[in-house]
């Protein structure tokens, strides 16, 4: 039977699934320290470490980078490389922003690609894992996806207030009353019609 959290596994396996068929390996090597250019003042001196690409955040952006690019997942794998190097779990959110030009993403409304939609951490860390302070290792307390920031995702409901609310700005900037708006509503009403 296949439960949400089922999910995340399923996605790993399908993306190492599609590396080992194309003969890729599972991790990103780590590059040594480059020699020192004077040229570049930009240039890091620093070696980069090795990635893991069976990580569920490395999944996730290697797919939608493939999904966006409409490329195999094959010819993503060095962005993919470099989008968890830098940024680690939290590149997908700049990911998310970047694939949809720049615009910030309300995740009320659009499903986060890292846990689906649940607000939690789809890995489940634990208290000591995260650093929790010790007193509420014994509460029983959500870990936010570090993507979503915990956002709610409910279209449906959000879209009703969001609409809601909306409608009292705009009887509001009319000068009428709540009660005289009624034409508001029945343009709302048809929008929601409309999906």
């Amino acid at each position: 039977m296949l439960t949400f959290f089922n999910q995340f596994p399923q996605r790993i396996s399908d993306v190492t699934t599609q590396l080992t068929t194309q003969g890729l390996p599972l991790t990103a090597p780590a590059t040594p320290t480059p020699p020192p250019d004077p040229d570049d003042p930009w240039a890091s001196s620093r070696p980069t470490p090795p990635v893991n690409r069976t990580t569920l955040a490395w999944c996730t952006a290697a797919q939608m980078l493939s999904t966006y690019h409409r490329t195999p997942l094959s010819s993503q794998v060095h962005s993919a490389d470099a989008l968890i190097r830098e940024l680690g779990v939290r590149g997908l959110a700049q990911l998310h922003t970047d694939l949809h030009d720049g615009a910030p993403i309300d995740y009320r409304f659009t499903r986060c690609p890292y846990c689906s939609g649940c607000g939690e951490d789809p890995l489940l860390p634990d208290c000591a894992e995260l650093g929790c302070p010790p007193q509420y290792e014994f509460i029983d307390h959500d870990h936010i996806c570090p993507v979503c920031q915990g956002a709610d995702h409910q279209p449906e409901w959000f879209g009703e207030e969001r609409i809601a609310q909306l409608d009292r700005w705009l009887s509001i900037s009319l000068g009428h009353r709540p009660v005289q708006a009624s034409w508001c509503r029945r343009t709302a009403q048809r929008l929601r019609r409309r999906r």
